[in-house]
């Protein structure tokens, strides 16, 4: 399975909401002691290992978030992985913070690094949406999520990344509901 972190390179953003996904996925990798690191083959930091019988393949595209989808495609195709072994970690407006939800395919939803994945790979991949709240009006929306999480938000985000990584091995045997229904109950019982 390939786990794919959104978000933008540079130390300017590591904090911002929009890079949720590369907090997860770092916080994957540490858990399991999987080394990410800078390839130009594949324009990211890609690492590779084995959990729990599993192999996992993780994966940070080093291009800005609306230009993600090359890098990722170029990857997908060297390893010809199936989309329906891709995950994609990524910030979700419509979600409270701290909550996730896992979907597979549809639509883009003005999300910039999903509209690049999309018109590289298609829209066939899973998901795991990422809540980071919305600013309230579309128009605070880029200035939002290219804003920093505040102290509370980190403080939510901190049982989520520990329970994405506790539970993975359910997403690579591949149980998604189960996966997600074993997280969101973790995070119920850490409030």
């Amino acid at each position: 399975m390939l786990i794919v972190g959104l978000g933008n390179p540079g130390s300017q953003y590591e904090r911002n909401r929009h890079n949720v996904g590369f907090l997860l996925l770092e916080a994957i990798a540490n858990a399991y002691r999987i080394t990410l690191a800078s390839t130009s083959k594949f324009n990211g930091a890609f690492g590779s290992g084995s959990v729990h019988g599993h192999d996992l393949m993780l994966f940070k595209p080093h291009t800005y978030m609306n230009l993600c989808g090359p890098a990722v495609s170029a990857l997908i195709r060297f390893y010809k992985i199936p989309l329906d072994e891709v995950v994609v970690i990524h910030d979700e407006l419509d979600l409270p913070p701290g909550k996730i939800r896992l979907k597979k395919g549809g639509g883009a939803g003005g999300h910039n690094g999903l509209r690049s994945l999309d018109a590289h790979i298609g829209n066939d991949y899973r998901r795991v949406r990422v809540g980071i709240g919305h600013p309230g009006h579309r128009d605070l929306v880029t200035g939002f999520v290219l804003g920093n999480f505040t102290n509370e938000e980190i403080a939510q985000l901190l049982p989520l990344s520990k329970a994405l990584s506790e539970h993975l091995p359910t997403l690579l045997e591949g149980q998604f509901d189960k996966f997600q229904s074993i997280v969101a109950q973790t995070l119920i019982q850490s409030t």
